[in-house]
């Protein structure tokens, strides 16, 4: 049965270094939770944390209302999807998948139930007799997968589990993660830094950064109304620009460095005063004209890709700053390089943050982390 997890204030040191400190998170019951973050940040910490296997020197931990601090790995009721899959080279697929099972002593004719049915909805039942060194990585990562769900843990952790496959096959297998997982409905706390892996698979998303939690919300939250500057830029592509915020009675704009400018209706009433903010806008959400009469900022076309369904656009403004775009291809043209461009932008999707990147101070903004208590 699965369950939620709660963590108040958790404290993780090593030595004389703190990295985590008073971090507070509520995971739901049978989500799907990813923890993302560049390396170092504190993820896999966490994720050990939860599962027992590091210390905690701080907080606590409760699996539904289950304080699990002091409980020993074994008794936690996880199952844990590790990077280099871990299984048995000694055993046949059908063995490693019984291993947890024979360990619990159920039943053998229980066993062989439960292992047929975790064969099957992992489709490796086929290769039920061959060793794992005649298996490929997505098949080993499957039985790693059953392996692990077929004891029915309360929590499945997985820690950057399709990291040494291929490009293709990490594509496959987190398809059939996220697709095992909603037919389960087990709680899974899901650690990566690849932040379009993160976007296929979760439910909702954490990013961390230097063992803090930064934004909690679902992909669409993070990638649309990101919280801080940090988060615009580590998920998904942004070009940043240095702007004035100038507020009056008649309402805001965004003065670009350039002095184009753009009217903005959605900035925060407690932040509608002059101000030096930065700006988020992301490759798609500009519009390009090459009309010399067009309003807007002024560029000049460096390079272009196509890309098939869309070309990249690298661009200069004329103080010298780049920015990338990104349009729709279209039949037999593209703006050549050197052309002179005017590039409006779809001033309902741009983020617009503090000088010091700390805020976004556009409307809309959902952070779960605000809720957690």
């Amino acid at each position: 049965m699965s369950v939620d997890i709660r963590i108040r204030n958790a404290v993780k040191r090593y030595g004389d270094n703190t990295v985590i400190d008073g971090l507070s998170l509520d995971i739901r019951e049978g989500e799907f939770f990813t923890l993302l973050g560049p390396s170092g940040c504190g993820k896999t910490t966490l994720l050990r944390m939860i599962a027992g296997f590091n210390s905690i020197e701080g907080g606590d931990f409760f699996f539904g209302k289950d304080r699990i601090n002091d409980k020993d790995p074994a008794k936690r009721n996880i199952g844990m999807v590790f990077q280099n899959y871990a299984i048995f080279p000694n055993m046949t697929v059908k063995d490693n998948v019984a291993y947890g099972l024979k360990n619990r002593k159920v039943p053998k004719p229980e066993i062989q139930i439960e292992v047929d049915k975790f064969l099957h909805l992992m489709q490796i039942d086929q290769y039920k007799d061959r060793m794992p060194e005649n298996l490929s990585g997505g098949q080993q990562q499957r039985v790693a997968l059953a392996r692990a769900l077929v004891i029915k843990p309360s929590v499945l952790l997985m820690d950057e589990p399709l990291s040494n496959l291929d490009a293709k096959l990490r594509v496959e297998m987190r398809s059939a993660i996220k697709q095992i997982q909603n037919s389960i409905g087990i709680t899974t706390v899901y650690v990566t830094h690849d932040q379009e892996e993160a976007m296929a698979v979760s439910d909702r998303i954490a990013v961390m950064n230097g063992g803090v939690i930064q934004h909690i919300g679902r992909p669409r939250d993070l990638y649309q109304r990101p919280a801080n500057l940090f988060v615009a830029t580590f998920i998904g592509h942004t070009n940043i620009f240095d702007a004035t915020l100038k507020a009056d009675a008649s309402g805001s704009k965004i003065v670009f460095q350039d002095g184009s400018s753009v009217e903005m209706s959605n900035i925060l009433s407690s932040e509608r005063h002059d101000q030096n903010v930065k700006v988020s806008i992301r490759p798609e959400e500009f519009i390009i004209s090459t009309d010399p009469e067009s309003q807007g900022i002024a560029a000049v076309v460096d390079d272009c890709v196509f890309l098939g369904l869309n070309t990249h656009y690298f661009v200069h403004l004329d103080d010298g700053t780049p920015a990338e775009i990104v349009m729709e291809s279209e039949i037999d043209r593209e703006i050549p390089k050197g052309a002179r461009i005017t590039l409006a932008v779809k001033k309902e999707k741009i983020n617009v943050f503090t000088e010091d990147g700390e805020r976004n101070i556009v409307s809309g903004v959902r952070n779960d982390l605000e809720e957690v208590s």
